[in-house]
């Protein structure tokens, strides 16, 4: 469903990703992991169209989109939640989601996504902005998936956010998987999150992957040496 061959990534003269290659299989969850600076979000820009590739290639459901613009992106299937959730904060929670709906022709909000994100249905008619941080994640994830994503990529979903929130976000990202049958990628810092969603984990550092491991398979220990500063 995703596949990325020998991805390299610069900003202006300076190389960020050195040959990246992965692939997902439809409904696998994988997760990128890694410290601050060693290349997440880079990889997540690139996959979305934010920052172009230098050389190699990135597929979606066998289709190339590695030189199109974001929104042809998202117009062949990949979705992204960026770093700290970007919500509109002076939106309701409903125009939120609504944002998402852009090129659909009823702009109805899907019932499954307050069916997976009941506090969304609570709060749709509060500002964005007056949400708590992981209510904020979880309408994010709504947004995004009312675009009706074949892959969907979620970058650093649990920073900033309390504990219990974080388990209800991984519950839902592993229901949106069972009932939406979506890939989905997320880079993460915490470790114990990235074993509770995803199937494959890789490590990434100074813009290479440098380990990877089924979830059944995780040397935990190797992982937290990574990590760790």
């Amino acid at each position: 469903m995703l596949s990325v061959k020998d991805l390299f990534v610069a900003y202006g003269q300076s190389e960020a990703l050195h040959g990246i290659s992965l692939e997902a299989a439809p409904a696998e969850t994988l997760a990128i992991m890694g410290r601050n600076g060693m290349g997440k979000t880079t990889l997540f820009k690139s996959l979305i169209g934010l920052l172009p590739a230098k050389s190699g290639s990135v597929q979606v459901n066998g289709k190339d989109i590695t030189r199109d613009e974001s929104y042809q992106r998202v117009a062949k299937g990949i979705a992204y939640v960026p770093q700290g959730r970007m919500i509109f904060p002076t939106l309701t929670v409903e125009e939120n989601i609504q944002t998402g709906l852009e090129n659909s022709k009823d702009r109805i909000i899907p019932e499954d996504i307050y069916v997976l994100f009941p506090v969304l249905w609570d709060m749709r008619r509060r500002k964005g902005g007056n949400l708590s941080g992981g209510q904020q994640q979880q309408l994010a994830i709504a947004r995004a998936l009312v675009t009706d994503p074949k892959v969907l990529l979620l970058d650093e979903p649990t920073e900033g956010i309390q504990p219990s929130i974080i388990k209800d976000i991984a519950r839902a990202l592993n229901e949106i998987r069972k009932v939406r049958q979506i890939t989905i990628v997320v880079s993460e810092q915490v470790l114990s999150f990235a074993l509770e969603v995803a199937d494959r984990l890789f490590v990434i550092e100074g813009g290479r992957l440098v380990y990877e491991t089924a979830r059944r398979d995780t040397d935990v220990g190797r992982i937290k040496q990574y990590l760790s500063v």
